[in-house]
């Protein structure tokens, strides 16, 4: 695994993402699947980032934990910790799942219903779907208030 500091064009966010490899970067990158998780922005690149200097053998801290839950951020250099990194996800998704209790899938339907909810055209409510990146752009130049989920969401229709 590689972590990669990443910036959007836009508005200068600057945000941490782990792949695969290098190589893993820059297809995702060429096929345009990275997208800035706080404004939505396609146009991302590396940021510049502090080098990782290993310390001395015999100078090396012990890695930082805390006692009390809180998080720890990892130091460069650490090894990911995978069982935590596992069970953050977990995590994350459930935050999710609860996120969109009560929320309509509206499929491919979401920019169209978004700007109708935003313009008075349509009730206000909680709906997710799909939306192409440069559609999601639009939608945020337009003053509609939309998010990324961190996890894809399989479509009703598409369930077991």
């Amino acid at each position: 695994m590689i972590v990669f500091d990443l910036r959007c064009e836009s508005a200068g966010h600057v945000f941490e993402a782990w792949f695969g490899s290098s190589a893993d970067y820059e297809d995702q990158r060429a096929r345009g699947l990275l997208i800035c998780p706080l404004c939505g922005d396609a146009a991302v690149t590396k940021a510049v980032m502090a080098p990782a200097v290993a310390a001395k053998g015999n100078s090396r801290a012990a890695p930082a934990s805390a006692s009390d839950g809180r998080a720890v951020p990892m130091g460069r250099g650490q090894e990911p910790d995978m069982a935590r990194m596992q069970a953050l996800m977990q995590k994350l998704a459930r935050a999710q799942g609860k996120a969109l209790e009560g929320s309509t899938w509206v499929g491919r339907d979401f920019a169209e219903q978004a700007r109708a909810m935003h313009y008075g055209e349509k009730d206000m409510g909680s709906i997710h779907g799909e939306v192409a990146p440069t559609e999601a752009r639009a939608l945020i130049e337009e003053g509609v208030q939309v998010a990324p989920l961190p996890f894809p969401v399989i479509p009703p229709e598409a369930k077991n």
